[in-house]
């Protein structure tokens, strides 16, 4: 690919399996507060149908990193993974890099018309003067040793069991079908899903057929309150090692619904579901409609060594046109 103009000496290019030691070297230890999902996921990356990962060098060196994935059936690209090393941010490589990104999709795959994306700062007027604003999650963020989530998950029980409203047949773990079925349906759509939006972790997708299959590669735990017109309904993903201990685990946890009591019962069954594989040191992320904030931490409140990792905290999601 073309080198950029008003930055000297950068060229472009897709990322392959030899860059990978120089992207994860981009981010140190303590970008993304040590919680980097990057070098568990890019060998993945470059492997998964739809995405495409672009990469700067300068003098050799890998300087910094873009990647989209193509859904909703290739109209929309979901950006994720931007990051540029330490040492040359600010200097103009960012938004060479962006460019030149945005005029590749535009040359070679101008049915996508949209730009989709997650980002954890508040977006600046200037931000929210380009984009769509579609919705946000606040996050919940606990940590503990792996030997004291038994202890954590029992508190929880016993806490969840006291309540009046608690539903009498408890929350059902979805299969594959099950789930795909639910998700697309209008009473989740609607009244669920935060701005009609499937978020995954970090990743935005319309509930739409078309993205099933970016949602069945990511190995997703599935759990409702109920099984038809729920409350609440979770996805978890599988732990993945991230860089903050050499044996710590990132789970995410995304509950879509605004009753309380329907979203503790089913954070405490993704734990449940958990328990008997989880070794070493466990970060949680669980991002929840923002109302529901305060009575999840109130809920997780415990005596068994489990930690708030990071205070309120947000994730939103924005678009444009491409």
């Amino acid at each position: 690919m073309s080198a950029a103009g008003e930055v000297c000496d950068v060229e472009f290019s897709f990322a392959e399996e030899k860059d990978s030691q120089q992207v994860l070297n981009i981010c140190s230890k303590d970008d993304y507060s040590g919680l980097d999902y990057l070098p568990a996921t890019f060998h993945r990356w470059l492997q998964e149908p739809g995405r495409l990962i672009f990469i700067a060098k300068m003098k050799n060196r890998v300087v910094a990193l873009e990647s989209v994935l193509f859904v909703d059936g290739g109209q929309t690209v979901v950006f994720q993974g931007f990051r540029v090393v330490p040492d040359l941010r600010g200097s103009g490589i960012a938004g060479a890099l962006q460019r030149h990104v945005n005029a590749y999709i535009r040359h070679h795959h101008p049915d996508a018309s949209t730009v989709r994306l997650s980002r954890g700062d508040q977006p600046s007027p200037q931000v929210l003067a380009k984009y769509r604003f579609i919705a946000k999650e606040a996050i919940l963020s606990l940590c503990c040793e792996a030997t004291d989530l038994g202890r954590f998950v029992a508190e929880l029980q016993s806490r969840l069991s006291c309540q009046a409203d608690s539903s009498p047949g408890g929350p059902v773990t979805l299969n594959q079908q099950q789930a795909e079925t639910l998700v697309l349906t209008d009473h989740v759509v609607s009244n669920l899903l935060p701005g009609k939006t499937i978020v995954n972790d970090w990743e935005p997708l319309k509930p739409v057929e078309a993205n099933l299959e970016v949602l069945r590669r990511r190995s997703l735990t599935w759990i409702a309150d109920r099984e038809f017109e729920p409350s609440a309904i979770s996805l978890c993903t599988a732990p993945y090692a991230v860089p903050y201990r050499h044996d710590a685990l990132r789970i995410n946890i995304n509950i879509f619904g605004r009753s309380l009591s329907s979203v503790c019962a089913v954070f405490l069954a993704q734990l449940e579901a958990l328990l008997p594989s989880l070794q070493g040191y466990l970060i949680f992320h669980t991002y929840v409609d923002p109302a529901v904030w305060s009575g999840l931490r109130q809920f997780c409140q415990n005596n068994a060594n489990v930690s708030f990792f990071k205070d309120y905290w947000e994730d939103v999601i924005l678009e444009k046109d491409l």
